[in-house]
């Protein structure tokens, strides 16, 4: 079993170089970090993009079309990644990758949870202390309510065993009345209570609590609290230092994806843009440059590197890597949404 210790991300300053071992570079000056810091309040966002990180794995017969829907933490020196892959004859399932150093990512082993012999994807995972147990929040389907899509919850004690998690249990007890469509589920948590996030593909960002000693029950009939040229994949994070709360969440412009981004001083409190428009975005081809070939125009469905791995989903704003799901213009041409090549790739905050 995996012992279960803080590993905290040094507090460092993100050079553009992104091939190094563990993808971390060295402390900068105070006056780098200071740059940074402003760069993020106002809404100033620069990036390099790495290579492809993990591609899909194929497991023949089957033929595995993408990897996507990142999800990861960083816990006893290890990265522990769960990610969406769709494939010909099963649509939705949840891999896990484990490797010490990103530049051996892709030759990881893999393995396909055994949660569900239907439909489940869109992770994320947190260790929630309250219990001393992993959390993988993600989406099941559920013939018997409407929608059928719905939010669900798994345990472990032991991230690093695949076979350990258990069974999918659904949040909520019934569906809310007032939700017809609901994607993207996303858990973070304050002092007091947990938060359910959630997007509805109408341009509107949903919010749901329930008490921390109620946590995964007792959830709140959700209220919309960002309506905008939004669509999918919102995640919200707390930004160490700074006692705000950052929320990115994908868009769409050109039939491409890109991340804008909205900033709250309190986790029920009201979502201002930060970068939220097509010109001035948080993650997208308008602020991103190529550190090799040239590999994709889309900034999809994507993960900020986190600094710890509990329940707060804090980010060292010193230190800002996205981990997001990439494709080309040409890859994706002609092809069903379903066949898209997705890869995972890293963005990394450059002064």
């Amino acid at each position: 079993m995996l012992k279960v210790t803080a590993f905290l991300l040094g507090t460092v300053f993100v050079a553009p170089i992104l091939l190094a071992g563990n993808m971390n570079a060295p402390v900068s000056s105070a006056s780098d970090r200071r740059q940074v810091i402003e760069n993020l309040l106002d809404g100033r966002f620069r990036w390099m993009i790495s290579p492809p990180l993990v591609y899909p794995a194929q497991r023949p017969p089957e033929v595995v079309y993408s990897v996507k829907d990142p999800t990861i933490v960083h816990c006893q020196g290890r990265w522990h990644l769960f990610c969406t892959i769709r494939g010909q004859k099963r649509s939705h399932q949840i891999e896990y990758i484990c490797f010490e150093d990103w530049k051996n990512a892709n030759a990881a082993k893999r393995y396909v949870l055994t949660l569900s012999e239907g439909y489940f994807c869109a992770p994320q995972v947190f260790y929630f202390t309250p219990h001393k147990k992993w959390y993988l929040i993600c989406q099941v389907s559920d013939e018997s309510r409407k929608p059928s899509l719905q939010p669900a919850y798994s345990t472990t004690s032991d991230i690093a065993e695949p076979n350990s998690w258990s069974k999918p249990v659904l949040l909520f007890s019934k569906q809310p009345d007032n939700v017809n469509a609901w994607i993207d589920f996303w858990v973070i948590c304050d002092a007091a209570r947990a938060h359910l996030f959630f997007t509805s593909l109408d341009g509107q960002m949903w919010r749901s609590e329930t008490k921390l000693t109620d946590f995964p029950g007792g959830w709140s009939q959700p209220t919309v609290v960002l309506r905008g040229d939004i669509f999918e994949a919102s995640h919200t994070y707390y930004l160490r230092g700074f006692d705000k709360f950052l929320t990115v969440v994908e868009a769409q412009a050109d039939g491409r994806r890109y991340y804008k981004a909205y900033l709250a001083e309190t986790l029920d409190g009201q979502w201002i843009p930060l970068a939220a428009t097509k010109d001035k975005q948080f993650a997208g081809p308008a602020n991103t440059t190529d550190t090799g070939v040239h590999w994709t125009d889309s900034f999809s469905h994507g993960e900020l590197i986190r600094d710890g791995f509990d329940q707060t989903l804090t980010v060292d704003p010193n230190n800002i890597r996205f981990l997001f799901q990439g494709v080309s213009d040409q890859d994706m041409a002609g092809k069903k949404y379903g066949e898209i090549p997705w890869r995972l790739g890293m963005l990394t905050a450059v002064q």
